[in-house]
């Protein structure tokens, strides 16, 4: 491994487990006044990054890592809340589909725009061009993470 790669993997983790923690509660506190909207926030995202037009719970479980039963818990109660809605699959009315509400766009706007807030914060002491560099990485890294069913 060349010398300049070095410690990026365990960098990499690091970040992630920062913000796997920390982030997403203040994101939900600052949106929505409630850190338990966690969770609406982060269906939204899973049913947002699942290919194609059609969402499901099997989707939003394989999206968070979860299993399905809990996945349908976190789902219901976006659902409850009002970011959600159920409706039949166009190719088969048995199964359940995922839609984002008028509301529910909106809170992932304003997650979204927090995301990119904070990043704005991390690096604002760096170059213009590190912190367009760094983006461009990110994004590219996020491209290429598997998106399968």
């Amino acid at each position: 491994m060349a010398d300049d790669l070095q410690g990026g993997g365990p960098a990499l983790f690091r970040l992630v487990r920062f913000w796997s923690r920390r982030g997403p509660l203040r994101v939900s506190a600052e949106l929505t006044g409630e850190e338990r909207r966690l969770q609406d926030i982060q269906v939204l995202e899973a049913v947002a990054a699942t290919p194609g037009d059609e969402a499901s719970v099997a989707d939003v479980a394989h999206q968070l890592g979860i299993d399905r039963s809990g996945a349908s818990r976190f789902v219901s109660d976006a659902v409850a809340h009002g970011y959600l809605t159920r409706g039949a699959a166009t190719d088969d009315a048995r199964r359940a589909v995922l839609t984002v509400t008028p509301d529910g766009h909106e809170l992932l706007a304003g997650a979204r725009a927090w995301q990119e807030r904070v990043f704005g914060e991390l690096t604002a002491g760096w170059p213009a061009e590190d912190a367009a560099d760094l983006a461009r990485h990110l994004r590219r890294l996020a491209a290429e993470l598997p998106t399968g069913r």
